[in-house]
């Protein structure tokens, strides 16, 4: 999992919405209630969104290679050096542990292990894709208003400031809850690398990772 700047990505997010939002030349009042329109759209799109990405998580297979869990630039960069190579491993939601499509075999104990340490890895990602939601609601939240408000906003620069802050009180505490649940997933790591060797590429989560993740937390939001 690698580290995106949250706020520009929120904002990222409402372009095509404030697109849609300006007023057509000679349109008559009721553009304020079709920009309401388009935007409890929006929202009613990423929830049905955001569910099913949710869902795909709880019935497919997770891919290690692909999650691994580093924070920052030197993180990304561990991430990508430690995966380069790597067979493709994923964990189903029945714990079994495969390797390029392949059954490693596994007892009981380690079936627990993996099933844990999906579960961990599932949780941190749902709370990334909760963490999205409630930010990008939030912002959703704070164009929501009069066209003309929207205009004059987005003129001065107090829209965009309105929704940095607005995303940065939804979101900053969300994401150090997640920096806080990166130790059990190391340990977790380190339990399945000591049982199952075939595991032990794929352990790559490091202190530094979860050092980084507050120092990253901290970072961002220190400047906003």
């Amino acid at each position: 999992m690698t580290k995106t700047p949250l706020l520009p990505a929120a904002l990222c997010l409402l372009l095509p919405l404030a697109a849609q939002a300006q007023p057509a030349q000679g349109a008559d009042t009721g553009i304020g209630g079709e920009i309401h329109r388009e935007l409890a759209d929006a929202r009613k799109e990423m929830r049905v969104e955001m569910a099913k990405a949710k869902q795909d998580l709880d019935t497919g297979n997770l891919q290690l290679d692909r999650d691994s869990l580093h924070f920052g630039m030197d993180g990304d960069r561990k991430a990508r050096t430690a995966t380069a190579n790597l067979a493709r491993a994923e964990i189903t939601p029945a714990g079994d542990f495969l390797i390029d499509g392949n059954a490693q075999p596994i007892d009981a104990r380690q079936r627990r292990e993996l099933l844990a340490y999906r579960g961990l890895v599932v949780e941190i990602t749902k709370a990334g894709i909760d963490i999205g939601q409630r930010g990008a609601e939030a912002a959703l939240t704070a164009v929501d208003g009069s066209w003309i408000g929207l205009m004059f906003g987005a003129m001065t620069g107090s829209l965009e400031r309105r929704i940095e802050r607005t995303v940065r009180q939804e979101v900053e505490p969300a994401v150090r809850g997640i920096c806080r649940l990166l130790p059990r997933v190391m340990e977790s790591q380190q339990r399945l690398s000591a049982s199952l060797p075939q595991f032990r590429p794929y352990a790559t989560l490091e202190r530094d990772d979860i050092d980084d993740c507050e120092d990253g937390v901290r970072r961002e939001f220190a400047t906003r």
